[in-house]
């Protein structure tokens, strides 16, 4: 049994993450649940228990802020290639895949996943590639799969961590430049708010993390424009 779900699609900073579990029913812990319900340090521990169990196999694939901005996709077709590419990692032929739909039409995911993983074009959870022929995978997405089915929320656990782990260097590293921290990296978050605020009054240009096509970009650099930051 397969589970796809994936972390990060709201933000402006910093990637989106798929993560994808392949396991034994009875090796998913009995409290796994959907990760936005579940505590950063339950989150880690569940991660450490699925990764340190030998009937667990986990793959990661990460959609970079790059891939997010180009104007040739959007949100739904990346949201099916990040599901596909972390379930390239882990299936194998004849498998059963539950996905967390990210289209209104859930039929139409779930093809495009299928189709995308027979492809072949995965990575493993250390990032590296695995192209190759592909596997055939029955693949079933839902609405709040994440919620219904724990292998999904297993793999939402392991997309959110490593989503975290993500913004955590990032926003060591940002520190270390003299900024106070990037926040969640959600629009919503004032810290995060701030933080491009700064950014762009101190560098004249958005921060590398920064989904561009974002319109909360736009406003920032708006408010730049028209020497209005502090009312961004």
């Amino acid at each position: 049994m397969l589970g796809a779900d994936e972390a990060g699609k709201g933000p402006v900073l910093g990637p989106m993450v798929a993560g994808a579990v392949r396991a034994d029913p009875a090796a998913i812990p009995e409290d796994v649940d959907d990760s936005k319900r579940l505590s950063p340090a339950r989150r880690e521990e569940l991660d450490a228990v699925l990764r340190d169990d030998e009937r667990v196999a986990v793959a990661v694939a990460v959609v970079s802020v790059d891939r997010i901005d180009d104007p040739a996709t959007d949100m739904n077709s990346l949201t099916v290639a990040g599901q596909a590419e972390a379930l390239a990692g882990v299936a194998r032929d004849g498998d059963r895949a539950v996905v967390d739909a990210g289209d209104v039409s859930e039929s139409r995911f779930a093809n495009r996943v299928g189709d995308a993983v027979a492809a072949g074009n995965g990575v493993d959870d250390g990032g590296d590639s695995t192209d190759g022929d592909g596997q055939s995978v029955d693949v079933t997405a839902e609405h709040g799969a994440d919620e219904s089915y724990p292998v999904v929320a297993a793999a939402s656990v392991i997309a959110k961590v490593k989503r975290d782990r993500i913004v955590a260097e990032l926003d060591a590293a940002y520190r270390e430049r003299g900024y106070d921290g990037i926040g969640s990296g959600y629009p919503s978050d004032p810290i995060t708010r701030e933080f491009l605020r700064e950014y762009v009054s101190r560098e004249g240009d958005l921060p590398e993390c920064a989904r561009t096509s974002w319109s909360t970009c736009d406003d920032v650099l708006a408010a730049s424009e028209q020497s209005a930051l502090e009312e961004f």
